[in-house]
């Protein structure tokens, strides 16, 4: 599985999880067929939820005029898999890991969700 593909799926199954407050491991097993097994997904996915509170905490301190409980589940998700990416997996650089964010809000957000990602994004690799 490419990691483009990956970052979707974690993006869905993370999604998934902060909307109904899942079991992950069942969300994992019913969102993958058992040949989509892949390291990079299962990072990305455990790492979130692991690192959630200070990932949550660091999206917060990028805010400008938005409360975190404010954000739509759609950019809040991909903030949180970008995020993990910028601060913990040090082997992706932090362009691409901002590009790849971008392009899932714009393609499950709004108009102006491709955007909104970037900026906060752009602020958190400043810190």
């Amino acid at each position: 599985m490419k990691r483009h593909e990956a970052r979707e799926k974690a993006f869905q199954i993370l999604f998934q999880l902060d909307l109904l407050d899942e079991d992950m491991e069942l969300t994992i097993q019913e969102r993958l067929n058992e040949e989509e097994k892949d390291d990079f997904l299962h990072r990305l996915v455990n790492g979130v939820v692991k690192e959630k509170q200070s990932i949550d905490t660091e999206i917060t301190a990028s805010l400008e005029k938005w409360s975190f409980n404010r954000l739509p589940s759609v950019e809040k998700t991909v903030l949180r898999i970008a995020s993990y990416e910028i601060k913990h997996l040090e082997d992706i650089p932090d362009n691409v890991s901002i590009n790849e964010a971008v392009e899932l809000a714009k393609q499950y957000g709004d108009e102006k969700s491709g955007r909104f990602v970037n900026g906060v994004l752009s602020k958190i690799i400043k810190k």
